[in-house]
């Protein structure tokens, strides 16, 4: 079972310096340049559909890849590593028609990616420097406020009953693969983050446990609201309930464009730490990790993001390597 006495020690962490996250998983991913073969190993060798690209199923099939990329990024200097679980849940699983063919599924995934990360966590650990494991919770590939329907805007094509029972899952293998934090990610629908909050409760209540909460949202555009509709204001109080040990932005706009509502929501979120972790710039086929910032290039936004007092815990999204996270650890080591 996790440990539950690390929001305290988050906290104090926290008010003596800011705290690194790790960087992007699916970037890591791809340089490995992996076949179909890869991604079905011996288990799923026969399934009746392409599996190359499922990326959460590697925590089964290539363990050893898994950890490799956990351990690179806690070498660069992250304080706290994402697991392998982004799309780990019966919905998105359905894309690749897994949990028709292996009921508990999701479990197996959320489990196994969570001792994953623990045991890299507690191979890099010291007194000094403690490491944590957060326990991704992605957005899914369907949402509750959105018609997939532009002729019919009362459509969806999911409900909050299914999304519960997914996030529910979801969240039974995390903590039982011993995760200290549990972060909800890369919101863009603020509904289908209001399901995922509500399952963490709710399980919460069952089993008896409290962990700490992370929650980040995408502003998805230059408009400053997230996919739904709300701005970041709007976001932060629809979710403050929680009381997340931290609230902020990932993914989507680079730092550079994303500096004015990671300032916002340090004015407004005042009762709790802010997070951030941007893509490495924008998109760039040409570049060797897709997009345009260097290592240099993203730790010289984040200092100053950090010498603006908007930061307490700072990481990377797709584009970023460990390379950026080593940037971004030394380059605000003085704050």
């Amino acid at each position: 079972m996790a440990r539950p006495d690390q929001t305290t020690l988050l906290k104090q962490l926290m008010q003596d310096r800011i705290l690194i996250l790790d960087g992007a998983m699916g970037t890591m991913i791809q340089q490995y340049r992996l076949s179909e073969a890869d991604f079905r190993g011996e288990r799923f060798k026969n399934h009746g559909k392409d599996l190359k690209g499922d990326n959460e199923l590697l925590s089964l099939v290539r363990p050893d890849i898994i950890t490799q990329i956990h351990e690179q990024y806690l070498a660069a200097g992250a304080d706290i590593i994402e697991t392998n679980t982004f799309g780990s849940t019966d919905i998105a699983q359905a894309d690749y028609d897994l949990p028709k063919h292996y009921p508990g599924i999701s479990y197996e995934l959320n489990l196994a990616s969570g001792q994953l990360a623990r045991a890299a966590c507690d191979k890099y650990s010291t007194p000094q420097k403690p490491r944590f494991v957060a326990g991704a919770l992605g957005p899914q590939p369907k949402t509750a406020s959105i018609s997939p329907d532009v002729n019919d805007s009362a459509a969806r094509n999911i409900t909050f009953d299914q999304l519960h029972a997914a996030y529910y899952e979801q969240i039974h293998g995390l903590v039982e693969g011993n995760c200290d934090i549990l972060l909800v990610e890369t919101i863009f629908d603020t509904l289908n983050a209001k399901v995922a909050i509500f399952a963490i409760d709710q399980y919460f209540e069952d089993k008896g446990i409290k962990l700490p909460v992370m929650i980040s949202g995408t502003v998805t555009d230059a408009s400053g609201r997230i996919l739904s509709g709300q701005t970041v204001e709007a976001f932060w109080n629809s979710v403050r309930h929680i009381q997340p040990i931290s609230i902020g932005l990932n993914c989507a706009l680079g730092a550079a464009l994303m500096r004015p509502y990671i300032e916002e929501l340090s004015k407004k979120a005042v009762d709790t730490a802010i997070s951030c972790y941007p893509n490495a710039g924008l998109p760039n086929p040409m570049s060797v990790t897709g997009f345009d910032e260097t290592p240099s290039d993203t730790a010289g936004l984040m200092t100053e993001f950090a010498h603006r007092g908007f930061l307490n815990i700072v990481g990377g999204c797709c584009g970023t390597t460990p390379a950026h996270i080593a940037a971004i650890a030394q380059s605000i080591g003085q704050y």
